[in-house]
């Protein structure tokens, strides 16, 4: 691609870093475009492009729809990223970027992932290694010069995705969390909602069929040019067709086909294509060779052969299916399904065809009922290999997807179950009624086409809700022969680990609107996931931040996964996938809930959500601490001033589960979150450290690691502090942390750290009483690094699978078992590691 003159990039190193970090979506179409497609790429102004919108559709807001994940390297434009991250910096680029594009009248609706899909974790594995060879670059660097590497080794600071929904919400922005891959909801309300455009840094949404995608990383904000990528042009560049795309992305790999799939068919494809340019890379004449294979080759038979017959797909019939079916938006079909008459299985006058769950995003075969007339879903029984009718169940109100056959002329609409948010492809074969389609019903959009489920209005064509439950009802569970098409594995009505609809209703529309983290996650398929965080493996004196969180997080799966009676024995592990040294990432580590003692019992999630009594906010706040095993100082802490009460309750917890942190990190941590509160974002922006230190900038990553640890806890609880009293832009900055670490490890005096503030210095010692009392009480007495013994060095060792502490420099005692090897990979975790005794 291009540039613009006028990027916001800081130089020309802002475009190499986002096209190096944001390789997403189809392999190598990216540089394909860019270099042998450029035609494809449009100048396009956004406020032109608002301007012919309103005149074309009077009375509609020009909206588009970001993909925030691929933004969060275009809007990150501090020079520091090192030490932490610029929060106030981030912040106030945050809020530039919305200013400009309200000032022109456009909407902006961000979209952040809300989990990782099963059928992309291997690929989200791979770039969270890729990304820990990085940061061991990124520590050698700081060890040699002492200084922070290059923007070519830009790594984004921890936790940046989870505040950049709490800024943007900050900022009144509708900020909206997936309930799957984000890519496919952002293209799906795109369409749905006749929007502007997407803008992101994806492939993929060149291969959807969607509203027009602009490039967020040739984005000029002060004039708001960018590039529009044509998926038109594309085609028409190929040879190809738009719903030819998503076979095109699934032969040259995508984050669902792994790249090696079909390597040999590609270079097939390229010996036989007549047409190589030697002008072209090598991979610009696979894409050509695969595309014109698909015009010229595949286009012949389309309709006459089953593409399993046309392409070399063997075992990987159904994950290439399901690739397929992924970029399938709600009411869209594909025509390389098999679709014919001839060859499909009939079963009592029952005839399977093919359909997308847009919600599952696999492929479900049908069966059509000719005397009801109604369509009855299927799924395979992986024990018994045959075909089983799904049934959806009135008392869960699950849905499942139904769809006329392909030969049946009719038109395939949407409709969507406002509780369960299912998307059930309908007909109206009696009444002959549309059904429309209906948007997401927590982005309370006020849209005449969706139902919003606080209201209870019922669709049109859909009149007796309980009606179309029981026609959804299957009565024939025997079938005796598979469907040959047999494109993907059994299609699995959603098992959540927690029963209670209403508490789950309740999570996930927190989740929805991006007000928690995690919570829903855990509640509804018990798995997690952490991204890098910039820890250094070499240094053995610091445990990774996600071992000396885990303790709260266990006790946090106590409180959700309340179901289960017995926490200890009965309650199933929850399935983390941490990225911390040492850890391969080929299974989850299995964590165990973790008991916790809350004053007067603890509460039920119905009675800490839904209670709205003065006095609950008590027991909120006691819950809360007793996540933190710190309910002994619950009065000092409640005698802290906001928004340092959040600060100290982490720097307690902090310090009485590591025992390398000294009194110079303590004086470091208070020293900059109580200087922050007097300076201006152009004061911070000014400020440089004299130099690097490795240990610092491992420090400031665990702060702020400990921080979206508190959005969990907080979320959890229902909330008894306010986010915004520890959102990082209130009490952290990485530089001024840095600043003050380098200071009290040379052993400046406290006034020196405050800057000669008197007022400061009282609040200092008054914080610094209350973190040290805290202390005291779990008999953890912080020392100056003077003080130390030799044992404080700390010592890693190995141990089958994972790590464990052989030293006595991070806990008190060895009592309870840290761990239990259940194979490589695969450690359960029951107790609390890194608890002090």
């Amino acid at each position: 691609m291009f540039g613009l003159r006028g990027s916001p990039s800081a130089g020309a190193g802002r475009k190499e870093i986002l096209s190096r970090n944001s390789v997403m979506g189809v392999r190598g179409l990216q540089g394909f475009v860019g270099s042998t497609c450029p035609h494809i790429c449009t100048v396009v102004n956004f406020k032109e492009l608002a301007e012919h919108h309103r005149s074309k559709y009077p009375g509609c807001t020009p909206t588009i729809v970001v993909d925030a994940m691929c933004c969060l390297r275009y809007w990150y434009t501090p020079e520091s990223w090192i030490c932490g991250g610029q929060w106030r910096e981030y912040f106030s680029a945050l809020r530039d970027f919305v200013k400009t594009f309200t000032a022109v009248g456009i909407k902006l609706i961000f979209f952040f992932d809300g989990m990782v899909e099963q059928d992309k974790r291997d690929e989200w594995v791979k770039r969270r290694l890729k990304n820990n060879r990085e940061i061991s670059r990124i520590f050698h660097y700081i060890k040699s010069h002492k200084e922070q590497p290059g923007r070519n080794m830009f790594f984004i600071p921890s936790g940046l995705a989870v505040f950049t929904r709490f800024a943007l919400k900050t900022l009144g922005q509708e900020t909206l969390c997936s309930l799957q891959e984000a890519d496919y909801e952002v293209a799906s309300y795109g369409l749905q909602h006749n929007c502007l455009g997407i803008l992101g840094e994806d492939t993929d949404y060149l291969i959807y069929d969607t509203c027009p995608y602009f490039s967020i990383s040739e984005l000029c904000l002060e004039s708001l040019d960018t590039v529009m990528l044509c998926r038109e042009k594309l085609c028409e560049s190929l040879g190809l067709h738009v719903a030819d795309l998503p076979l095109l992305a699934c032969l040259l790999g995508n984050d669902i086909i792994p790249e090696g799939m079909f390597e040999s068919f590609r270079y097939k494809c390229l010996s036989s294509y007549t047409s190589v340019k030697e002008n072209f890379d090598k991979k610009g004449n696979i894409i050509l060779a695969v595309s014109d294979h698909i015009s010229k080759v595949l286009h012949l038979y389309q309709g006459e052969r089953k593409l399993e017959e046309l392409l070399p797909l063997g075992p990987n019939k159904a994950l290439f299916y399901k690739g397929m079916a992924s970029y399938l938006l709600p009411g869209q079909k594909s025509p390389w399904f098999f679709q014919k008459p001839k060859g499909v299985i009939t079963l009592d006058k029952q005839v399977i065809s093919m359909s997308s769950d847009p919600e599952s995003r696999e492929e479900v075969p049908m069966c059509s009922d000719p005397e009801s007339k109604q369509e009855v879903p299927m799924c395979t029984d992986p024990e018994s290999r045959q075909e089983v009718p799904m049934c959806s169940d009135p008392e869960s109100r699950q849905e499942v997807p139904m769809c006329t056959g392909p030969q049946s002329g009719q038109e395939v609409l949407i409709w969507t179950d406002p509780e369960s948010r299912q998307e059930i492809l309908c007909t109206g074969h009696e009444s002959k009624q549309e059904v429309p389609i209906c948007t997401d019903p927590v982005s309370k959009q006020e849209d005449s086409m969706c139902t919003h489920p606080e209201i209870n209005q019922k669709l049109p064509g859909a009149t007796d809700f309980e009606f179309k439950l029981e026609a959804l009802m299957c009565t024939n569970p025997e079938i005796k022969q598979e469907d040959p098409t047999n494109v993907g594995p059994e299609i699995k009505q959603q098992v959540t680990m927690v029963s209670d609809t209403e508490i789950l209703k309740i999570a996930r529309t927190h989740h929805v609107q991006a007000e928690s983290y995690l919570v829903y996650n855990i509640m509804s398929s018990g798995e997690i996931e952490c991204s890098n965080t910039l820890e250094d493996e070499l240094d053995q004196a610091l445990p990774s931040q996600a071992f000396i969180y885990r303790p709260i997080r266990q006790r946090v799966y106590s409180l959700l996964l309340e179901d289960c009676q017995d926490v200890a024995s009965t309650c199933p592990a929850v399935k983390e996938w941490f990225v911390y040294p040492g850890n391969p990432l080929r299974h989850p580590d299995l964590v165990r809930p973790l008991q916790m003692t809350v004053p007067g019992g603890t509460p039920s999630l119905k009675i800490l959500w839904l209670n709205q009594e003065p006095e609950m906010q008590v027991r909120r706040l006691d819950t809360l601490l007793a996540c933190f095993n710190l309910s002994s100082s619950r009065e000092e802490l409640q005698a802290v001033e906001s928004p340092f009460q959040a600060l100290c309750c982490l720097l307690i917890y902090l310090f009485v589960q590591v025992d390398t942190l000294c009194l110079e990190d303590l004086h470091a941590f208070i020293a900059q979150a109580l200087c922050l509160q007097g300076k201006s974002t152009s004061q911070l922006v000014n400020l440089q450290p004299d130099y690097i230190n490795p240990r610092a900038v491992q420090l400031g990553s665990l702060l702020v690691r400990g921080l979206t640890t508190l959005v969990l806890v907080n979320s959890a609880c229902g909330f008894p502090w306010k986010m915004s009293d520890f959102m990082p832009w209130n009490i952290f900055d990485g530089k001024l942390f840095h600043q003050k670490y380098l200071q009290s490890e040379k052993g400046y005096a406290v006034e020196v750290l405050l800057e000669q503030n008197r007022s400061r210095l009282t609040k200092f010692h008054n914080l610094k009483a209350v973190v040290c009392k805290a202390c005291m009480k779990e008999n953890r007495r912080i020392t100056g690094r003077a003080h130390w013994g030799s044992h404080h060095a700390g010592r890693w060792g190995r141990q089958g699978s994972g790590y464990h502490r052989t030293g006595s420099g991070y806990s008190r005692s060895s009592q309870g078992q840290p761990w239990r090897d259940q194979g490589p990979g695969s450690r359960q975790y029951e107790h609390d590691q890194w608890r002090r005794y």
